[in-house]
């Protein structure tokens, strides 16, 4: 048995699976009218609203973060990065490239008092 045989998990008769299994694409579910929805109810129910679009990922598709003035926040999926600003714009909510400018502070604050009081 060499140095490394201990850390293979499974034979050889098992690789080509596992690297079928690897080159795969994951499965993400669509954003679709429950999600368009609770977006819009978010937005007509705080004030101070920002939207963040995230790029799409390997683990997710295009998604909007929505966060309140006190950091409150919501992400739902989106159809695509053009749809996140067209939204924001006719819900007069400012938008941002979450890319590019990041993730703002007040949620982060918003999430260590939740984690804080027991809520998350």
């Amino acid at each position: 048995m060499g140095l490394f045989d201990r850390f293979r998990s499974g034979s050889r008769t098992s690789r080509p699976a596992r690297d079928a299994a690897r080159t795969g694409s994951t499965s993400v579910r669509a954003s679709d009218r429950t999600d368009e929805t609770h977006l819009r109810e978010f937005v007509t129910t705080r004030r101070g609203v920002e939207g963040f679009v995230e790029p799409r990922t390997a683990v997710s598709d295009v998604t909007l973060l929505l966060v309140a003035h006190d950091g409150e926040w919501t992400r739902r999926r989106v159809p695509s990065v053009d749809w996140a600003h067209k939204f924001c714009n006719k819900h007069q909510v400012p938008s941002y490239d979450a890319a590019v400018v990041g993730i703002p502070q007040r949620m982060r604050d918003y999430n260590r008092r939740k984690k804080l009081q027991g809520d998350l």
